[in-house]
């Protein structure tokens, strides 16, 4: 069934991106419970499930039944296009006990054997501390499962961003829409979230709307976030196919002998916008090399590069593309 969300042009003005290690988080902890969604995160998966195993994530698995409701105040939309995982949780913490009771009783009862459960009674039997609980159960989630693979997981997201945005800015709202995912339709002033469950319908009212890349959320898109939050889109992130894989040595020789074979790797590693940091970690190089690199290679017309948030995303001009094709 659709989600309808209905614009204005107010809304149209207000329409941003943004990135939540918060959404990314708990996104995480329902895929432990996937199975048959780990595909591109196998890697990831292997890397976590030890230190997956130690903590009891059974509260927050009791509050993200499959095709029902799941609780916004555990991950409300970013407030910002760079929001930080500390600046999100402490908005999870301040949320008032008595609306977070009324949202884990409504998850709970789309959850079999929630309600009865005793930690879905416990929840409801004192919420203020259900919320601190779930405050704290989440922050281990991110120490243990996302914090140390962040690096990598938010250059691929803000690269998606950056891509975007450069859309956006060429094609308009309307066809951005279809290219972030098919599951996307405007008619009328109106986005449709296809393929979601039940039939729901938001007036934005002058809210605008934030869309959401995610690594974790493949391959479903996520729509809603009811009153008081901001409406949000979530939908996977362009290249989480090869988010996990490391560098297999494909530069082509012949481009190494021209170009040196560290500034040819890095120029290959750019299939995507990258920063200094995310392409040191994939190569394995120090990020001082990987800088001398960008800049040789910006200098050479063979990329371009743009600040976005704390970073500089680098990306390949045509003849960058055009030397990083050649056949090995």
């Amino acid at each position: 069934m659709p989600f309808h969300l209905y614009f204005d042009e107010s809304d149209l003005l207000r329409c941003r991106f943004a990135l939540s290690p918060l959404w990314e988080t708990q996104e995480a902890v329902r895929l432990l419970r996937r199975p048959g969604r780990h595909g591109y995160h196998l890697p990831w998966l292997r890397r976590v499930r030890k230190d997956a195993a130690g903590l009891d994530l059974t509260p927050l698995w009791l509050l993200m039944p499959d095709g029902g409701y799941n609780p916004d105040f555990i991950c409300p939309p970013p407030l910002g296009p760079l929001a930080t995982f500390a600046e999100e949780i402490a908005t999870v913490r301040a949320m008032d006990p008595a609306a977070a009771r009324d949202d884990m009783a409504h998850a709970l009862a789309d959850t079999p054997g929630g309600l009865r459960s005793p930690a879905g009674q416990r929840m409801l039997a004192d919420p203020a501390r259900a919320v601190r609980e779930l405050a704290d159960l989440l922050e281990r989630a991110w120490e243990l499962m996302v914090e140390p693979h962040w690096p990598r997981l938010r250059a691929l997201l803000e690269a998606d961003i950056a891509y975007h945005s450069r859309r956006l800015a060429e094609v308009g709202f309307e066809r951005l829409l279809g290219e972030v995912s098919p599951r996307l339709q405007w008619a009328d002033s109106t986005l449709t979230v296809v393929g979601t469950v039940g039939n729901h319908s938001r007036v934005l009212g002058g809210q605008g709307l934030v869309l959401v890349p995610s690594v974790f959320t493949w391959p479903d898109v996520v729509g809603g976030f009811e009153p008081p939050w901001q409406p949000a889109v979530v939908y996977p992130a362009r290249g989480i196919g090869g988010l996990w894989t490391e560098s297999a040595g494909r530069t082509p020789d012949a481009l190494a002998r021209l170009l040196g074979r560290g500034r040819a790797d890095v120029l290959c590693a750019l299939g995507e916008p990258a920063g200094t940091s995310a392409l040191a970690n994939r190569l394995s190089l120090a990020p001082s090399s990987v800088s001398a690199h960008l800049s040789a290679l910006r200098a050479a017309g063979l990329l371009t590069s743009r600040r976005y948030g704390h970073q500089v995303l680098y990306e390949r001009t045509p003849l960058g593309i055009a030397l990083a094709a050649q056949e090995p």
